[in-house]
């Protein structure tokens, strides 16, 4: 089934409107720019993919600190031109993505239940209007575009196209390396799906095919770059928050859990029950697949990377699943209610209602989110680092934990305490002692972090600069300061 002309362009019109405003609160709170610092290390390696020709955060240095290359490359279009054009190009890009993705995330729910045949575009709706998403897709980061390659990889499974579905996962992994999960359903769809070992075979063939393709590439230009056949980040954050991991397993779960559940997620929460009942009873393959995914994907970052700051960031390319399921299991639920047509047809207006009250309202806390925490990177990250490079020596050698803003706007040698570009840190990643020794071995001349991050290392230091934005401290957080290490 295909989408109406008029559904695909108002669905456009809602992402370019929610895209827009929230841009316009980020000006009014503060002024423009990415609510993380990690945007900036993708504009760094994009800056100097651009201008230099080399894939290197710190010029003359190649690494691989980006976990997202093909976003990356993507950007580094941007910065071809002259002037800040590189923010246009990043926040339409983003907007862009999110219009494919709830036209692509539509299409598969329709395809999925014949019987939801809305006269508007309700679940794309819900997608393209959701906080998580339209934060997302302002970030600078790569989720949507992750999140696109989800729902782009579940409607060719619904289209049975193998060597798409596998061709698409294997370069969902030059976007983000956890997009190897989906060979997960797309093996259950063509093994359930395909009836006969020849057929099951041809299957595989075609799908190892299309993701070999790119997922071989991949591993040697990583090799290329750091001598893994992952990047650093795979392994850098695992290492720094594996104190994470001391939690109970459930414990962690049940948090990651909360984070689709923050909006309309409560309101679907039952009408997902039903879709994965539904699911079971019907044997419907591309409804488990597309569920029990959702559910492993969860499950891995419990296991190993169990962290639910920035707005569960890392989730948020599963969670229009979880979406999908909430609406096509709440219509089921509606549909089985004991009443009379009329009285059927206003409990669904009333529901229909109530979501879309909440996601609005969701939708304009998450503008006021957006516009805070754009001013907190401002006003910390960026002031810090446009001070080392106003107040410091060209050649000094900078160690900080937050290195994007540094890198894009500070111009100096930087040591990476979180192992992105430094992965000789990793060892030692949470030892403060052990960076403290390492720090004096390479001869680090400032040190620019927040305070209670890295206690051992600022004690007794002199703090030559301390940003005293209001921004992050009315956050529960507090400034960013810049110490000497070598007096």
């Amino acid at each position: 089934m295909r989408l109406s002309r008029r559904d695909v362009w108002v669905l456009g019109g809602v992402a370019a409107l929610g895209g827009a405003v929230y841009l316009l609160v980020s000006w009014y709170v503060f002024w423009i720019g990415f609510p993380l610092d990690d945007a900036w290390i993708h504009q760094t390696y994009a800056r100097n993919l651009a201008q230099l020709g080399q894939w290197a955060f710190v010029p003359g240095k190649i690494s691989a600190g980006s976990t997202a290359p093909l976003w990356s490359l993507l950007l580094a279009i941007g910065h071809l031109f002259p002037g800040n054009f590189f923010y246009v190009w990043t926040y339409g890009m983003g907007v862009l993505v999110l219009w494919g993705t709830a036209v692509l995330v539509e299409l598969w729910a329709r395809n999925l239940n014949e019987r939801w045949q809305p006269r508007w575009p309700w679940i794309g709706l819900l997608v393209v209007g959701e906080w998580h998403l339209v934060w997302a897709s302002v970030s600078g980061m790569e989720t949507v575009l992750a999140a696109l390659v989800v729902a782009a990889v579940f409607v060719a499974i619904q289209k049975r196209r193998w060597w798409l579905a596998g061709g698409l996962a294997g370069m969902g992994v030059w976007v983000r390396p956890d997009m190897l999960t989906l060979l997960g359903p797309i093996a259950l769809a063509l093994w359930m799906s395909q009836s006969g070992w020849g057929g099951k075979r041809r299957g595989f063939f075609w799908g190892v095919l299309g993701f070999g393709m790119f997922f071989v590439p991949y591993l040697a230009f990583n090799q290329w770059l750091a001598g893994e056949v992952w990047p650093n980040t795979f392994y850098a954050k695992q290492a720094e928050y594996a104190v994470l991991l001391q939690e109970p397993l459930l414990v962690r779960l049940g948090r990651l859990l909360t984070l689709p559940l923050v909006g309309t997620g409560t309101l679907l929460l039952p009408g997902v029950v039903m879709f994965g009942w539904q699911a079971v009873r019907e044997r419907c393959v591309d409804m488990m697949g597309a569920l029990l995914w959702w559910g492993g994907y969860t499950v891995l970052y419990a296991l190993r990377l169990p962290v639910v700051y920035q707005h569960g960031r890392y989730l948020m390319p599963a969670m229009p699943i979880f979406w999908v399921a909430g609406v096509l299991g709440t219509f089921a639920l509606l549909q089985a209610l004991p009443l009379v047509q009329k009285w059927r047809r206003r409990a669904t207006m009333f529901v229909g209602l109530s979501i879309g009250l909440v996601n609005a309202a969701f939708w304009g806390l998450g503008a006021w989110t957006y516009g805070q925490d754009v001013a907190i990177i401002e006003t910390e990250m960026v002031a810090a680092a446009r001070w080392i490079h106003e107040n410091t020596p060209s050649d000094s050698l900078i160690a900080a934990h937050d290195i994007g803003a540094l890198g894009y706007f500070g111009g100096r040698e930087i040591v990476d305490l979180a192992g992105l570009v430094s992965p000789e840190v990793i060892p030692f990643i949470r030892d403060e002692k052990e960076l403290d020794l390492y720090l004096q071995q390479v001869g680090a001349e400032y040190l620019m972090t927040f305070p209670e991050w890295y206690p051992h290392l600022t004690m007794g230091r002199r703090a030559v600069f301390i940003t005293g934005a209001m921004f992050a401290p009315r956050q529960g957080g507090e400034n960013m300061a810049i110490y000497v290490l070598k007096e």
